[in-house]
């Protein structure tokens, strides 16, 4: 039987977890789910994300790709089984067929991600969101998030020490919003470096809360130097909450 590859929607909370890429010494959600794969389908199964997320970082919408041969019932029946089997921390939410060079990580058209703070207390919610006991100028970062449109190369939002080969990432899109109690910041881009929408958040929130003028940003941008930048908020407020593919992928 010829091995199909499949890409695999799924969603987690990240709280538990030492990031999505497997790692020796702690837990992961690629070696859950590998693990998970490997005892269901009793093959040795190697998963590819579309992207890494950080200890503690939740994903409402994330992609992989494997290879595998399966018959028709064992796939119609596999997202069942992964979520029967896996921690109520993992959920899958479907598995596709598609073309035997697609790749989760490189066939990516854009991601998305969101940022939750709440200036209120909140005893039911806080694993999921930064707490700030003052609330920032919301009108005053969305034109900071404005001028992020205008550049390409964030370096200086980027992880120092890094072995990535560019910089440049398109945003295609940043903006504030008030829903309720909270402030949720929604950005869109073609990549992201690690750790960077926690720095751009954290550099905003300084703008919003007149530890520095707005002024400043472009200033910060263009010395493609992470001390110039704020520090980076916490990994809990994070999710990734969506990745576009092209539709000729799939084959199903």
């Amino acid at each position: 039987m010829k091995t199909q590859r499949y890409f695999i929607e799924f969603s987690y909370d990240g709280s538990a977890y030492h990031g999505w890429q497997r790692q020796p010494n702690a837990s992961s959600v690629q070696e859950v789910l590998e693990e998970s794969l490997r005892k269901l389908l009793n093959q040795e199964i190697s998963i590819t994300g579309a992207g890494r997320t950080d200890t503690g970082v939740h994903a409402k919408q994330m992609f992989a790709h494997f290879d595998a041969y399966m018959d028709e019932e064992k796939y119609n029946e596999l997202v069942f089984l992964l979520n029967s089997y896996l921690p109520l921390a993992i959920n899958i939410i479907a598995l596709k067929a598609v073309k035997k060079d697609a790749h989760a990580r490189f066939d990516a058209i854009d991601r998305s991600y969101e940022y939750y703070i709440s200036t209120v207390k909140d005893p039911f919610n806080h694993p999921y969101h930064y707490y700030l006991k003052k609330a920032p100028d919301l009108a005053l970062m969305n034109e900071a998030a404005k001028i992020l449109l205008d550049y390409k190369d964030f370096q200086c939002f980027s992880r120092t020490n890094t072995d990535v080969k560019t910089f440049l990432c398109n945003i295609k899109c940043a903006s504030w919003q008030l829903q309720k109690n909270q402030m949720v910041f929604s950005i869109t881009a073609n990549r992201f470096l690690r750790n960077m929408v926690r720095a751009i958040v954290g550099t905003l929130l300084e703008i919003g809360l007149e530890k520095r003028p707005l002024e400043d940003l472009k200033l910060v941008i263009e010395s493609k130097d992470r001390s110039s930048a704020g520090f980076s908020v916490p990994a809990k407020g994070l999710f990734l909450t969506h990745i576009s593919y092209p539709n000729d992928i799939y084959t199903k």
